[in-house]
Parts: structure tokens; C-alpha cells; sequence
């Protein structure tokens, strides 16, 4: 559904090694430092880049962002989650479980990056 997400980071080093984990959890390869210093994350479906912002300032979180991450299972949302935390990585919202609404069911995990952005991994139930 979407091409690219870009987030800010004011330590591309340490947030690579943040989403080196994450990825290695959902069967992804590690990210690679292209030529403008950036870490991109890349397959047939989009690209997530880590970047200094552009403008030169530091980097921010998105005020009501999250950006959400497709898992095969329950188990792959937990283990997604512990790579996060032992990669400095903070929990957010409620504990990794089912969230129950009219439309489905979800199984999620929150957190937030070493920079704050706001992160979820979800099963579809």
C-alpha cells in the first residue's frame, strides 16, 4: 500500500541495530547504508528508510503516527517485540495481546524506537 516511510533518527548506527532486530524477527535482511548515509530497508512491497533529517534539525517523533508491521502470528508479534526492547527499544500503549473491535480481531505489540517513533507489529486473526 505504500512506496516508502521515512523516519527521522539522530543516530543511524544505533537505530540500524534497533531495526536490524525487528526485521531479522519478520524474515527481512538487514539494512544497508546507502550513499547519503541513510539506512534503507527494502523489498518487493516498499522501502523504510532511516534518515538524518534534511533539514538539518534534529529528528522528531510524529505527533499520532504509528507505523505498522505485518507478522504471520501471535508469536512473531512477541518475538518482535523482545528484539525491540533488547535493542533499546521502549513498550508503549498496552502489553502485546488480542485487541478485539466489531471489525476483527488483532493481535498487536507496541513500541517506540530509540528516537520515539512509534512502532506496531500485527497479526490479522
Amino acid at each position: 500500500m505504500y512506496s516508502h516511510i521515512m523516519l527521522g533518527s539522530n543516530n543511524i548506527e544505533q537505530s540500524k541495530q534497533f531495526y536490524d532486530a525487528l526485521m531479522k524477527v519478520l524474515g527481512l535482511a538487514q539494512g544497508v547504508i546507502d550513499s547519503k548515509g541513510r539506512c534503507l530497508y527494502l523489498n518487493e512491497t516498499g522501502i523504510l528508510g532511516i534518515t538524518h533529517p534534511v533539514n538539518g534539525e534534529a529528528a522528531t517523533p510524529g505527533n499520532g503516527m504509528t507505523i505498522g508491521f505485518k507478522a504471520s502470528s501471535p508469536e512473531m508479534v512477541n518475538a518482535w517485540h523482545a528484539a525491540g526492547i533488547a535493542n533499546g527499544g521502549t513498550s508503549c500503549e498496552q502489553p502485546p495481546g488480542v485487541r478485539t473491535s466489531p471489525e476483527r480481531d488483532l493481535y498487536l505489540a507496541y513500541l517506540r524506537d530509540p528516537f520515539g517513533n512509534k512502532l506496531c507489529a500485527t497479526h490479522f486473526m
